[in-house]
């Protein structure tokens, strides 16, 4: 999410962007990253509507906040007019069991992985 005052040099680019730093960081394939820029909401950051940003980072596993931190407040902050200090990042480690694709659950197919190891 980023605020109306914030001025993005190409979405399309950013958007692609990233999604592959995503990966990158993450060690997963791209084609399990879905990413979403929502512009021009009613923010404040700090009592102030300058340019900001919000992000929601969810994975299963393979989160690593301190430096994916600092490489996704950096690429936002060189494509935007959005400071790196007006910047804030939630990132959620989602349980396999709780993430829907593909008409099943990743913890779906965990389970079936594991049970026909067994067998």
């Amino acid at each position: 999410n980023t605020s109306c005052k914030s001025d993005i040099e190409n979405v399309d680019l950013l958007q692609k962007d990233i999604s592959k730093m995503v990966a990158d960081l993450t060690g997963k394939p791209e084609n399990y990253v879905m990413t979403m820029i929502q512009r021009d909401n009613k923010m404040t950051f700090a009592g102030s509507d300058e340019p900001c940003c919000f992000i929601n980072v969810k994975s299963i596993g393979s989160l690593t906040p301190s430096s994916m931190s600092k490489s996704l407040c950096e690429l936002i902050a060189s494509k935007t007019n959005i400071n790196t200090n007006r910047i804030y990042i939630e990132f959620i480690d989602v349980k396999a069991s709780n993430w829907g694709f593909n008409n099943s659950t990743f913890g779906w197919s965990e389970y079936l992985k594991q049970v026909l190891k067994t067998k």
